[in-house]
């Protein structure tokens, strides 16, 4: 349950300067309407905001992302949430640290501060309420007693519709550097990683196992959002009404090893993925992860099919 339905406070590490969220993202793409058509398909609530596209979840009044019409296909901005006694001592902090900060992008209302990360990605604080989850996300992988039928027919399947951002991939150019900044400028905490390849990182005020994670590239860029599910059944499900609407490129079932969380990816028009997800380990507000540095073979998936040839590529480097 998240503090924006309004049954539960936020969670919080009294005395720590952390975000607590990933509040939105933006990426641009080249054609707004393939992208209506493709998070429309995925069960996103897509709503027309002047030239962009807002997305959001059925049932929630947050904007967990937008997308903008551009030439190709790029991670536009990050953006995090702080507590509003937070703001002013997060704002000093960063500054203090030599970040410099910087104007929003042009026609961007913000009530944050804008600066860059180690890639040059643009990256805003603001406050907002907390959206990352205060305990561990509700699952329902239910089976019936003898007698009955478990599995509803195909004509009567439910949509599946995300509840919540649950995290984002991004590449990055040096996952230590990565690792680095976003612990020194944002508060965010090593969850586990392996090696110099990838890295994830949770919020020190209650997230899951991770909010947001790097993966080693030539340059910066978008792998995946993620979105959570509550089930198993509902992964599936989506998987199959993603096909339906032509978009059967992809990658799952699966589950993986570092965050544990149950997995189908869909691939993007663009080459990069919208996932979903269910099931992911939690990190409470009072707890002190024990991060790991694991090998390869211990960091990717623990079941599954065979990954694309492609699945790590970088296709925001590759059109540039």
């Amino acid at each position: 349950m998240t503090a924006i339905r309004g049954f539960v406070g936020a969670s919080r590490r009294p005395g720590t300067l952390g975000v607590h969220s990933m509040d939105n993202f933006n990426m641009v793409v080249p054609d707004l309407q393939q992208a209506k058509d493709f998070y429309g398909a995925f069960g996103m609530d897509v709503r027309e905001e002047g030239n962009t596209l807002g997305l959001y979840t059925f049932g929630h009044t947050h904007r967990w992302g937008s997308i903008s019409e551009g030439a190709s296909k790029k991670l536009s901005y990050l953006s995090f949430g702080v507590f509003d006694d937070d703001f002013e001592a997060f704002r000093r902090h960063v500054e203090g640290q030599g970040v410099k900060l910087i104007d929003p992008p042009p026609g961007l209302s913000s009530n944050g501060f804008w600066f860059r990360d180690h890639d040059g990605n643009l990256v805003e604080i603001r406050v907002a309420e907390k959206t990352s989850p205060n305990s561990k996300s509700e699952i329902s992988n239910l089976s019936v007693p003898a007698n009955q039928r478990g599995a509803s027919f195909r004509s009567r399947a439910a949509t599946t519709r995300p509840r919540r951002l649950a995290h984002l991939l991004i590449f990055t150019r040096d996952v230590d550097q990565a690792v680095i900044f976003y612990a020194r400028i944002l508060g965010l905490r090593l969850s586990d990683r392996s090696g110099d390849g990838i890295a994830f990182m949770h919020g020190v005020h209650g997230s899951d196992h991770h909010l947001i994670a790097f993966a080693k590239s030539v340059g910066p860029g978008l792998h995946h959002c993620s979105w959570d599910v509550g089930s198993v059944e509902e992964i599936g499900l989506g998987a199959m009404q993603m096909a339906d609407k032509g978009f059967s490129k992809g990658w799952g079932l699966g589950r993986h090893v570092l965050g544990s969380n149950f997995f189908h990816y869909v691939r993007d028009p663009w080459g990069s993925y919208s996932e979903y997800s269910s099931d992911i380990d939690y990190v409470s507000a009072d707890h002190d992860w024990d991060a790991g540095d694991h090998a390869a073979e211990d960091a990717f998936y623990i079941w599954g099919p065979t990954p694309p040839d492609d699945f790590t590529v970088n296709y925001e480097e590759a059109t540039d």
